[in-house]
This record gives C-alpha cells, structure tokens and sequence, in this order.
C-alpha cells in the first residue's frame, strides 16, 4: 500500500507546528501531538488529525506516494521521540523535553524541505538486515 506524499507533508507540517507552538505557549503541547501520533500509527493513518483535517484541500491524483511501511517507520520514531520529550517534560526534565522535541522538529523540517532522515534510518536498518541474514 502506498500514501500519498500530500497527506505525508500534511503530518509533517503539523508535526513542526505543534512543536513551535509547544515552544512558544507550552510544552505540554507535546503531550497532544504524541496523542495525534499514536493514534495515527495505532490506525495506520486513517485517524490522523493532520491529514483529516487537510485532505480536504490536498490533490492526490497523480502525485508521489511513499510506502506504508516506511511511513509507518517514520511515524513510529516520531512517537518515540515524543514520549521521550513528555516522559521528560513530566519528570521535570524540561532540557530534555526540548532537546528530544527539537531533533524531531529538525527531522520533520528536513522532510517537509526534501531530505528524509527517517528514511535514511529505514534504508541502514534493512541494510544491516540484509547483512545479518547473509
């Protein structure tokens, strides 16, 4: 299965808003976003607020797509680094809550300008699969 690229940037653009936004007002702001994540990873997309909220006013007709499973793999890692930054942000660890917030934010910039660092991670990991298996 595939997904199209628009609802791709959909989240990603959603994912560097939130982030901003938990910067500039709170950073329990997180706590929402990781709350969008997991239940777009948990329903394979279906129910992610991002893409909802835009498909509306995407054209998908014609455009790039990008494997399920290797955004599932994205998605995957940005939940991680979310519950990392409100696991951090609840125990007090505000510095750790930015750090883990930022570098997903620079990754999610980086895709939305063209560089997938997630896919990057994806590529190495089947790689070193392959290996191990040989």
């Amino acid at each position: 299965m595939e997904i199209p690229m628009p609802y791709v940037k959909a989240n990603q653009t959603g994912i560097v808003l939130f982030v901003i936004a938990s910067y500039l007002i709170s950073p329990w702001i997180l706590a929402a976003l990781w709350l969008i994540q997991i239940v777009g990873l948990l329903t394979g997309g279906r129910y992610n607020l991002f893409v909802r909220i835009a498909k509306p006013f995407l054209r998908t007709a014609g455009k790039e797509t990008q494997a399920a499973e290797l955004t599932r793999f994205n998605n995957s890692l940005a939940v991680i680094f979310l519950t990392l930054a409100v696991l951090s942000v609840a125990l007090g660890w505000t510095v750790g809550g930015y750090v883990f917030s930022a570098m997903l934010l620079a990754a999610a910039t980086a895709a939305l300008l063209g560089y997938c660092i997630g896919c990057t991670v994806y590529f190495q990991y089947k790689q070193f699969r392959a290996r191990r298996a040989h």
